[in-house]
């Protein structure tokens, strides 16, 4: 499974050479580094991959040393690797014993670590929605019409109780609450570009959260088995 951390950019559109327009979001991957690995012979007993990603702002002021704006532990942690320059987020990624084998701690990994016409799964925090009613976190309609003598009840729930059998409200009904903020993975996203030499993933379709946002790009788990898009390339597996 290759992995990388990314910042969202935004979303633009991209042409193919036949005409057709996508929609996809911008994602940057630079700034990726190796910073552990974990493996089943070691005291961690699994695979994985410690990846680190973004800037960390140095104090420079005259008269005092320099110092990362981070905790001591964290700055401990890029030290024992061997990375002068710490990094903002840290993530960790599963492996295969064969695919850890592939990677060096302090390795910088880029943009061509993916080809154009892969499938992805892209997870990130949802934009927050704050406090909201079943209209907007649901999609409910409203629970009565506009006629016959409807007063001050527009956008309720109605009713939500179950008589006497089982006489409570059934665990997961829809009912206002936060919406949003929240984890999410949107899975078998198509690669439809590569840019290497700006470190840069382009996407079809959108991703979790707003512009700026931290996301986590990894190969995808349940690929799309009758998803073709036109004017795509397909991959090696697929041709």
């Amino acid at each position: 499974m290759t992995a990388l951390i990314a910042r969202k950019i935004g979303m633009t559109q991209v042409f193919t050479p036949e005409g057709v327009k996508y929609p996809v979001t911008v994602l940057d991957v630079s700034s990726n580094i190796v910073v552990q690995k974990k493996s089943t012979d070691g005291k961690d007993g699994y695979n994985a991959i410690k990846l680190g990603f973004g800037a960390v702002h140095k104090h420079e002021k005259e008269g005092c040393e320099p110092r990362w704006r981070m905790t001591k532990p964290l700055q401990g942690v890029f030290q024992k690797a061997g990375i002068e320059e710490p990094r903002r987020h840290l993530r960790e990624f599963r492996v295969s014993a064969e695919e850890l084998a592939g990677y060096e701690v302090g390795q910088t990994l880029s943009a061509d670590a993916f080809k154009a016409g892969q499938y992805v799964d892209v997870t990130g925090t949802s934009k927050g929605r704050g406090f909201a009613g079943v209209m907007k976190r649901h999609n409910f309609h409203g629970s009565l019409t506009m006629t016959h003598g409807t007063h001050e009840y527009f956008r309720h729930a109605g009713s939500i109780g179950a008589s006497a059998d089982p006489a409570r409200v059934v665990k997961g009904k829809r009912m206002p609450g936060q919406y949003g903020n929240a984890r999410s993975t949107v899975m078998n996203l198509h690669i439809v570009e590569v840019i290497a030499d700006q470190n840069l993933i382009l996407v079809k379709g959108g991703v979790p959260g707003a512009n700026g946002g931290i996301v986590y790009i990894k190969t995808a788990v349940k690929k799309a088995k009758s998803f073709k898009d036109p004017g795509m390339n397909p991959t090696e597996e697929e041709a």
